[in-house]
């Protein structure tokens, strides 16, 4: 019974480890490396003269941290009129991700 036991625990967390991933947001996904970056949205013609980025990791997708909103982004540079945003994201191997946000505006 213990011996069946031990076997089933060891299943749950090996599924565990191998389920909990790190990612990030992208259109593209590499197993091995992904680094790819790209619009998020359009607001005017213009691109401001400012910018301002707001990140947030992941570590094995057992630890998330950060802030990648468009609005901390956007108080970071003093950006009150914003022009577009675009991201950028990486992937190492599922164990390592980051998201950025990149805003430019006046």
């Amino acid at each position: 019974m213990i011996k069946t036991l031990k076997t089933i625990g060891l299943g749950v967390v090996v599924a565990g480890v191998l389920s909990s991933c790190a990612a990030a947001s992208s259109p593209v996904t590499g197993f091995i490396y992904t680094d790819a970056s790209g619009p998020v949205a359009v607001t005017s013609n213009t691109v401001g003269t400012k910018v301002g980025t707001s990140s947030a990791k992941s570590i094995l997708g057992w630890v998330g941290l950060g802030d990648a909103s468009v609005d901390y982004a956007a108080k970071k540079a003093g950006i009150t009129k914003i022009s577009h945003v675009d991201y950028h994201s990486t992937n190492i191997l599922g164990i390592f991700a980051t998201y950025e946000v990149v805003v430019y505006g006046e």
